[in-house]
């Protein structure tokens, strides 16, 4: 067994194929088809399921390849540290970030800086809904991602502060209030973001045994910006997601009493993470933590 094998077959059932996978790695897909049919001989069971169009993992695959990326991610920080000692001069760091408060609020500082001291090192960024990027920390598809806390099952820190808003059209009649309330907000069409910080504000509603009117949910914040904005429904989101340049068909109202939000980074396990992960936690904590 080699961490070439793994590292394929990790490819493999990420991309649901053979050629993708082959054209990732820049190899003959007859080369991918090879390491793991060698993989699968030394196992002695079958990870993956041929069908015409796509593979899918076995039983045993799915459970195997937890620990094939554990591997993989151990194999990853052995090079790293090696690195630098060496002065990190190569390396790859994989990132998760979801909605427009840390791919866009955050995310932007930090990379100017850590480019700037580790030009060496390989960033790949994933950017999805808040729960996609638990899932990719869970299944080491990435090795840190910014998450909503508190979130018990990582070792997590903490970068910065906001508070959750309602958002009103600006000609609707709770706009002339100074704070809303979330029993204020369940009678009028509600839309809900799937990105961001969706579960959180579900999570409010339901902890104070509320349900909104949800009429519209939408996949992009813009896209929940917009809904609002044309008066066809209310909503809360994060207040550091909102765009600088803020549409003024809309308007920010407090939550009474006040809701706030940290969001910070995680990683599965900050002892076996890679001196390239923990260089840019350092410097992210070091960013707004000022």
């Amino acid at each position: 067994m080699t961490l070439t094998q793994l590292e394929i077959f990790s490819l493999v059932a990420e991309l649901h194929g053979f050629t993708a996978a082959a054209n990732r790695l820049g190899i003959s897909q007859s080369a991918v088809s090879h390491a793991l049919k060698s993989l699968e001989q030394e196992l002695g069971v079958e990870l993956l399921r041929r069908h015409q169009s796509r593979v899918e993992l076995s039983d045993i695959g799915q459970q195997l390849l937890l620990r094939a990326r554990a591997m993989l991610g151990l194999a990853n920080t052995l090079r790293q540290e090696a690195a630098d000692a060496r002065g990190m001069k190569r390396g790859t760091l994989r990132i998760g970030s979801f909605g427009p408060t840390s791919s866009i609020k955050l995310l932007p500082l930090i990379l100017q800086h850590y480019r700037a001291a580790h030009p060496g090192i390989e960033v790949h960024i994933d950017e999805g809904p808040d729960r996609q990027v638990i899932q990719w920390l869970e299944e080491r598809r990435i090795d840190v991602g910014f998450v909503v806390l508190p979130e018990e099952r990582f070792d997590t820190f903490a970068l910065i502060e906001d508070q959750m808003v309602a958002l009103l059209p600006v000609d609707h009649p709770l706009a002339r209030h100074d704070s809303l309330s979330l029993s204020d907000l369940c009678h009028d069409p509600f839309v809900l973001t799937e990105a961001g910080s969706s579960e959180l504000v579900s999570r409010l509603f339901s902890a104070a045994r509320l349900t909104p009117n949800i009429r519209y949910r939408c996949s992009q914040l813009l896209s929940t910006l917009d809904t609002v904005g044309r008066g066809d429904a209310l909503t809360v989101v994060a207040e550091s997601s909102l765009p600088d340049d803020r549409d003024s068909r809309y308007v920010k109202k407090p939550l009474s009493p006040t809701v706030t939000r940290q969001v910070g980074l995680a990683v599965l396990d900050q002892r076996q993470s890679s001196p390239a992960t923990l260089a840019f936690i350092k410097l992210a904590e070091r960013l707004n933590n000022r």
